[in-house]
């Protein structure tokens, strides 16, 4: 997917209405095209909503659409990106769409595999980030991977056992396969927490739990602040 000739797309002569932009967020924040679905199901707009926000971004040069590959029978559903959106951030999204299809349909027990491989994960990024800024604070380590992966993390002052990830640098994927990529997400917290010496028991995802966010619940946080 090479980069886009001529200029960029005039901005809109009227501002964007807070819902309108919240959608438009949405969309810039995802790596690879999403579906009407996958918005609904992230920010709890009635679909109809959705659509008529999308189709008002797709007429102003914000968003562009495209049909989904054919996986059955009936019309495959749009899909939708920003145009800004980079052609890294595209790719490394159709890898891990095709690799969390093929742990979903494959492995005998899918979500024990995905954590797996996500708690390794975590363990290899907590080295690599010692390496670079040296911190060793669980919370702060924590909350900072999640920042890096582009999740939006923000700890509630009320509640410092609860996370909000308001961004997922994979929604459309965890719309589809939520049993491989939220697993994958919430064994790379446990492994985080694991490589720092810290338990991981007790730490669990909320997919999709309000509108806006999923919920991370993290008691180390409460320990650590």
């Amino acid at each position: 997917m090479g980069a886009r000739l001529g200029p960029r797309v005039a901005a809109p002569r009227r501002p964007l209405s807070p819902a309108r932009t919240s959608i438009l967020d949405a969309v810039r924040g995802q790596p690879e095209p999403v579906s009407v679905a996958a918005l609904v199901r992230l920010t709890r707009l009635h679909e109809n909503t959705v659509r008529e926000h999308l189709n008002a971004l797709v007429a102003t040069g914000l968003a562009r659409r495209s049909r989904a590959p054919a996986t059955g029978r009936g019309r495959p559903a749009w899909l939708y990106q920003s145009w800004e959106g980079e052609a890294e951030q595209a790719a490394y999204a159709g890898l891990a769409a095709a690799l969390s299809r093929t742990v979903a349909e494959s492995a005998p027990e899918p979500t024990a595999v995905a954590e797996a491989q996500g708690r390794v994960w975590g363990h290899d990024m907590v080295v690599a980030r010692r390496s670079r800024d040296g911190s060793s604070d669980p919370a702060a380590v924590v909350v900072a991977t999640l920042d890096d992966l582009r999740f939006a993390p923000r700890v509630e002052p009320e509640s410092p056992t609860v996370v909000r990830l308001e961004r997922c640098p994979l929604l459309e994927s965890a719309h589809r396969f939520p049993d491989v990529v939220c697993a994958v997400h919430l064994g790379m917290v446990r492994g985080v927490l694991e490589q720092l010496g810290e338990s991981s028991e007790g730490t669990e995802l909320l997919p999709f739990a309000e509108p806006g966010a999923c919920l991370l619940v993290l008691p180390q946080l409460a320990e650590s602040t």
